[in-house]
Order: C-alpha cells, then structure tokens, then sequence
C-alpha cells in the first residue's frame, strides 16, 4: 500500500524532529530537511534552500537534485516573490509565469515557502520543484510551513 501524503510528511516531521533535535546550525538543519524531503518524494526533482544574505538577495544553500540558480533577488521569480511577500507560493505550471526563472528546464510546477527564524526574520525560502504539472496543493503548503518552522534559531543576519 503506497502511503498517503499526509503520512509521508507525519514520517518526514517525525524523522526530523529527531534530527534536528538541539542542532542550532541553520545549514546542517537545511541539509538535513531538503535530503529528507527529497528522498520521501519521488515527484520531488529539486528540493533546497535560498538563503537570504543581503537585503534583497537569495543565493543557493543546501539542495538535493541537478544545479540551481546560484543568486536570485527578490524582484525576480517564484523565489524572489516568495521572499518579497513573505508568502508561500504555489505554482502549477510555471511555464505560464512570465516571470519565472528557468534554473531547470524540467521543472512545471513548484512550491516555494518563505524560512523565518526565531525572531520572525526572513532567512531563507525553501523550493520544491518537479516535473508534474500541478503538484503541490494546500496540504503541502500546511506541512512545508510547519517543516520550515522546525529550521532556524534567531540568529543576526549577514550581510
């Protein structure tokens, strides 16, 4: 029996909770999520992290998959979006989007969830791309936030 979606990210949560627990890294704790993600779903092609560094600008961290944008500011495409209104953003075919970014020519659809640390700052965004069309939906949306809160301390940001 295939598990359901909802139970592969209870497995996920539980597995890193166990991880995680007192780790205060926050790219181990990356490394750790977007590896447990993207082994737990096959439909997953790209799972990672864009940290934030500077005011307005992401670069690539911790990812499972082919090569990723290495920058993205926050004014260009669903992870520049997601960071600029601090909102996750589900995308069924992003071939429709005329500002989508093409860091893989694979990806159709993708989610994109903003990180924000202890202190309620923008850290990062973590990006789920696959080549399904219209993947992701609001139960992926409620455990990606709920995964994305499990990251990061308070810590200042670099610049």
């Amino acid at each position: 029996m295939v598990p359901t979606k909802h139970a592969t990210y209870e497995t996920v949560i539980e597995r890193l909770n166990a991880l995680l627990e007192g780790e205060n890294d926050e790219i181990a704790a990356m490394a750790t999520t977007a590896c447990e993600l993207h082994h737990a779903f096959d439909s997953f092609h790209w799972t990672g992290f864009y940290r934030r560094v500077g005011e307005q600008l992401l670069k690539v961290g911790p990812y499972q998959g082919h090569h990723g944008c290495l920058s993205i500011e926050f004014g260009r495409g669903v992870c520049g979006k997601a960071a600029r209104e601090e909102v996750t953003q589900i995308v069924e075919d992003v071939n429709k989007l005329d500002y989508h970014i093409a860091c893989s020519s694979n990806t159709v659809s993708e989610i994109v969830v903003p990180v924000f640390d202890g202190c309620g700052q923008l850290r990062a965004v973590l990006d789920i791309d696959s080549d399904h069309p219209a993947l992701f939906d609001d139960v992926d949306r409620r455990y990606l936030e709920a995964i994305s809160q499990l990251i990061t301390p308070c810590f200042p940001i670099s610049a």
